[in-house]
């Protein structure tokens, strides 16, 4: 090979090099657009850029492949009249009015079309979805648990109640429709 063909050849590769680094990038700042921090929580958590990249991509592909759909009118305002109900529980029975909550988000999911799973599998499928208030979820789960073997304040169901509400505000769609009025 003459030297000319081999200055082309490592152009060639320099280029393809430089191309696929910048569609790692740019896919890169998708999936962080895209999760918010959902982003760096499966970072940090997976201790791995890639990894948990592939990861997220993956929870995209399941998701894409569900009918996720708003509700109704008739759907959303059964579902605001229960939240309703569970929070005017609140005041006199707090443990029951997070179980109300959580079983109520799940209602929910169900009714938009997300699977309803196991716990992290759910918390998953939302952050797709919902990342900014995904770890709303996941704080409001451990403090449901935490109830459910007596450790849980009336402070910590208090806090339960306001990240469920989170969750089932942004599942209902209630702020773009406020937003957009």
């Amino acid at each position: 090979m003459d030297t000319s063909t081999i200055i082309l050849v490592l152009v060639v590769i320099a280029l393809i090099g430089g191309v696929a680094w910048m569609m790692m990038q740019r896919r890169s700042q998708e999936l962080r657009t895209r999760f918010g921090p959902e982003y760096d929580r499966v970072i940090s958590e997976r201790g791995d850029a890639r990894q948990a990249e592939s990861e997220l991509a993956a929870r995209q592909k399941r998701v894409d492949r569900f009918d996720i759909h708003p509700l109704d009118q008739a759907e959303r305002a059964r579902f605001i009249d229960a939240w309703r109900t569970t929070q005017s529980h609140f005041v006199d029975a707090p443990p029951e009015a997070i179980k109300d909550a959580d079983r109520l988000v799940s209602e929910v999911m169900r009714a938009r079309g997300y699977p309803v799973g196991d716990f992290e599998q759910r918390a998953a499928d939302i952050s797709v979805d919902h990342p900014v208030v995904v770890e709303n979820y996941r704080a409001a789960r451990a403090i449901a648990l935490a109830n459910e073997r007596g450790q849980a304040g009336t402070e910590d169901l208090r806090q339960a109640i306001v990240h469920y509400r989170a969750l089932f505000e942004d599942l209902l769609e209630t702020r773009e429709r406020e937003v957009a009025r």
